[in-house]
């Protein structure tokens, strides 16, 4: 069953009772990560295992989110700053115990490439934030593949 969650601003990625932070480079450069983010949202599912479906939704202010295991979210798109920053919010999502979920991806130039940094921002009953640092690890490893494999699909796009 979906619940509503807190609306909360793009100042939760700074803010947020729980954050957890990871950051990898890339060889891509960053307007072509940025592009890959916020405009081919349905393209995620290619390059992030753990997202069966990724679309776009409201003209482009929202997605619809679909993970591995039924986790399903309702997002909207808090910041769209190409090629710097691109961030949404959770409005509805079957995870119990989530009072407020921020993602927030921040792009800088690193050499010809790309530093990816991937804020998870998040409120919730204790069981939950128990969960997510419990499943902090698996998170990290969940980004550092899907930033490889982002870069793979980049890379093989512009040969």
């Amino acid at each position: 069953m979906a619940r509503r969650l807190r609306p909360v601003g793009l100042d939760f990625a700074e803010t947020a009772p729980l954050r957890l932070v990871f950051a990898r480079e890339m060889t891509a450069p960053p307007a072509a990560v940025f592009r890959a983010l916020a405009e081919d949202v349905s393209g995620w599912s290619e390059w992030f295992s753990a997202v069966t479906l990724a679309r776009p939704s409201g003209d482009g202010t929202g997605r619809e989110v679909r993970l591995l295991g039924g986790t399903r979210f309702q997002e909207t798109v808090l910041a769209a700053r190409a090629p710097e920053v691109y961030a949404y919010r959770v409005d509805t999502t079957n995870a119990p115990g989530a009072r407020a979920l921020v993602e927030e991806w921040r792009l800088t130039p690193a050499g010809s490439g790309t530093r990816v940094q991937w804020t998870f921002a998040a409120d919730g009953a204790a069981p939950f934030r128990v969960a997510l640092k419990l499943g902090r690890a698996g998170l990290g490893r969940a980004f550092r593949d899907a930033v490889t494999a982002l870069d793979r699909r980049l890379a093989s796009a512009h040969t």
